[in-house]
């Protein structure tokens, strides 16, 4: 199975929504646990790796990516 790839900063989508609504959040803390903030309600959540990884659908926006994008 592929590892998903993700990063400090990134904007996440997960399979199933916060509470609040919102299926966006914002990765915060990355080690054994991934720290995740919700972007509608800006609640964070320490879930294990493997939990996350699991979980998680798809990147939506990358840091790398906005990086890129203000540097022109």
């Amino acid at each position: 199975m592929e590892r998903k790839v993700f990063q400090l900063g990134d904007i996440i989508q997960m399979k199933k929504n916060h509470p609040c609504g919102s299926n966006e959040m914002e990765v915060i803390r990355m080690g054994m646990d991934i720290r995740i903030k919700c972007v509608g309600c800006q609640h964070s959540v320490l879930i294990p790796r493997a939990k996350f990884e699991k979980n998680m659908k798809k990147v939506l926006r990358s840091k790398e990516a906005e990086g890129e994008v203000e540097e022109m």
